[in-house]
């Protein structure tokens, strides 16, 4: 790419992180935002200034990917969602990659560290990688940060360690999302429902990876990974972002996936959710809301707070964290090497012009 010349770059999807997105690379002075992919029919033609919950910027939504692929992008920044999530994105990632176009995408956590994946998913990606000369790279804030390149970039002050832990701790009462706090996580649900995250090995799909990428960068070998899911009911109906949650349903999980490193839990990442403050008081909580815990067990031993957020309002920060993870890293997935990357292959992925006024809402 000519030295000075815009990344072109498109968005895939309107809801909450392609909002964010497509507002971030319309103010970003190296990309310039070509064109907007939605699901929606009626979503179609629409200004993408007025979708992403601003003013008209003068680009209309398209639902024709052929369209969109031939407008000569540099990268997609893939932010779609819905239940199918890798089903349905993998065949996305490919026909984009075999386009020759780079991406950048959320919908795959688990793809952070390719050798933790999928092995004949990556395979596909890679093949279509090389054959479009492109990249593709996956990340977030959690995992994607809090929980892989964070405690990576503080055990460069360790010299022995016995276990590193890191927590979330998030009230999930502004999650609008019903499927994933319901059916995933299993708010609202009685005890007689067995929520898609406490099945066995669920979630190594999501949280095994930065496990294991924390474990190899280490140069440890893992015994093996294993899970907890523990629940607890709200006494009282809550009124949340999802919908109702009703008096004696779930209202507070907790769950670990652990790596298990000479018979000692040494590599793990818990998360504490609940959708009122008061509930689970005996689990771990935090003076803020928003907040991940970096504990470190060993010599020496520190702990490292990351709080998200005005007081009251992580959840919008936490967006805007998770979406620019992957918008920040545009222009160095565009220059790596064709195939399927991780945080652990390019450079810092720094913000441009950060001193510029916000484009995200107050």
């Amino acid at each position: 790419m000519a030295s000075g010349t815009r990344r072109r770059v498109a968005v895939w999807g309107t809801g909450g992180v392609g909002s964010i997105a497509i507002r971030s690379v319309h103010a970003r002075p190296d990309l310039e935002l070509c064109g907007v992919w939605v699901h929606s029919a009626d979503k179609v033609g629409r200004d993408v200034g007025e979708l992403a919950g601003g003013d008209p910027i003068g680009l209309a939504a398209t639902n024709d990917v052929d369209a969109l692929l031939g407008l000569g992008l540099d990268c997609v920044v893939y932010a779609a969602s819905g239940p199918d999530l890798d089903a349905a994105a993998v065949p996305d990632y490919e026909r984009t990659l075999d386009a020759g176009v780079n991406v950048v995408t959320v919908t795959s956590p688990g793809l952070l560290y390719p050798p933790a994946y999928d092995a004949g998913t990556v395979a596909r990606l890679a093949a279509a990688a090389e054959r479009g000369g492109a990249s593709i790279y996956a990340s977030g804030i959690e995992p994607g940060f809090a929980a892989d390149h964070l405690p990576l970039t503080l055990l460069t002050l360790s010299d022995t360690v016995r276990q590193v832990r890191t927590q979330e701790i998030f009230l999930y009462d502004t999650y609008p999302v019903e499927f994933m706090m319901r059916e995933v996580f299993g708010f609202g649900m009685g005890l007689d429902h067995t929520p898609i995250m406490a099945m066995q090995g669920v979630q190594q799909g999501t949280w095994g990876p930065p496990v294991r990428m924390v474990a190899d960068a280490l140069g440890v070998t893992l015994d093996g990974i294993r899970e907890t899911y523990d629940r607890v009911l709200t006494p009282r109906r809550l009124e949340v972002a999802c919908g109702v949650i009703g008096e004696g349903t779930v209202g507070a999980v907790r769950f670990e996936t652990i790596g298990v490193v000479d018979g000692e839990d040494a590599i793990v990442i818990e998360h504490v959710n609940r959708m009122a403050p008061d509930l689970a008081p005996e689990w771990p909580t935090a003076e803020r809301d928003g907040t991940y815990r970096l504990m470190v067990d060993g010599s020496p031993s520190f702990d490292c707070e990351l709080v998200l957020g005005q007081e009251g309002l992580p959840y919008v920060d936490g967006m805007i964290a998770t979406t620019m993870r992957i918008v920040n890293a545009v222009p160095a997935v565009c220059d790596a090497a064709p195939g399927v990357v991780s945080a652990l292959d390019l450079p810092l992925t720094l913000p441009v012009d950060p001193f510029r006024p916000s484009p995200h809402p107050a």
